[in-house]
Order: structure tokens, then C-alpha cells, then sequence
């Protein structure tokens, strides 16, 4: 029995973690930090106007909906100046070092 329950535990974890890499899969973190700071950065940062906005700002999760959602409250044409790929590069950057992550980060 304790067998059985083990492989369960080991699936779940293996699908959670699995799910979690698939969702920002396809991007370049370092490309990814370099369009962060040329599209994002000048507008998120202390000294702006908007939020100030930095990879550990969210989870990882978070990251994954405001992607998903594909969501710019403020100005939404932001993301329309920005092909797929770049876009799938900043998500996996800020997914990165998401406040959850092994290596959270600010972006400095």
C-alpha cells in the first residue's frame, strides 16, 4: 500500500513540475533580461510613473496568467510591438527569478 501511495505522490509532483517548465518553455532568459530592460524596464522602474515592476514581483505562476492572459492593463499595445518570441523570452525570464524560484532576482 505505502508503495502504491508513494508512485502517486511521485506522479503528482512529476505533473506539477512538468506543467510549471512547459508553461514559459520556448524562451530565451537572456535575451529575454535584455528585451526586460529595453521594453519594460524604463516605464516599471522607482522612478516612473507605473508600478515598478521586477521578476520577483510575482510567482511563477502569476507570470504564467499575465502571459497567458496576454494582459497590459495600462497600455496593452505594448506587447503588440513585440513578436511571439520575444514575449515567450521576457515571460521565461521573469519566470526565472519569479519570487518563487531558485533564483529570484530585481533585475538590476
Amino acid at each position: 500500500m505505502k508503495r502504491r501511495s508513494y508512485q502517486a505522490l511521485t506522479a503528482v509532483l512529476l505533473l506539477t513540475v512538468s506543467a510549471g517548465l512547459a508553461a514559459a518553455e520556448g524562451g530565451n532568459p537572456k535575451k529575454g533580461k535584455h528585451l526586460y530592460k529595453k521594453h519594460c524596464k524604463a516605464c516599471h522602474s522607482k522612478s516612473s510613473e507605473a508600478m515598478e515592476l521586477t521578476p520577483m514581483s510575482k510567482t511563477m505562476a502569476q507570470w504564467d496568467r499575465f502571459f497567458d492572459r496576454n494582459k497590459h492593463k495600462a497600455k496593452p499595445e505594448v506587447f503588440q510591438g513585440l513578436s511571439d518570441q520575444a514575449l515567450k523570452d521576457i515571460q521565461q525570464f521573469l519566470y526565472d527569478h519569479a519570487a518563487d524560484s531558485d533564483q529570484p532576482a530585481t533585475c538590476g
